[in-house]
């Protein structure tokens, strides 16, 4: 296990419109005590969501930015990848 690994915040198992508000400030809270310059997300717990998910990775790689951070979001799965590519924001969400 890799460093990063280890202190990588999970994303919840499913990740949809109707909780992305509770997600968003559940994983704010927690991406902010992790100190370093960049910021890591485990995206495989990740198995139901829709582009609500992908919202809410933008606005953390916002805040992020705003404090001088980045976000980096591992093993993400295939359907994420792919609606990440759908929408044109690949660059702004590394691996």
């Amino acid at each position: 296990m890799t460093a990063s690994a280890a202190t990588a915040v999970p994303l919840p198992e499913q990740l949809t419109l109707q909780g992305a508000a509770q997600t968003l400030d559940r994983l704010s809270q927690s991406l902010a005590q992790q100190v370093g310059p960049t910021v890591v997300l485990d995206a495989q717990p990740l198995k139901v969501f829709d582009t609500s998910a992908v919202a809410v990775l933008l606005e953390l790689r916002n805040s992020l930015l705003g404090q001088g951070k980045t976000l980096q979001v591992t093993r993400m799965p295939q359907r994420l990848q792919a609606l990440v590519s759908l929408y044109g924001v690949a660059e702004l969400l590394p691996a």
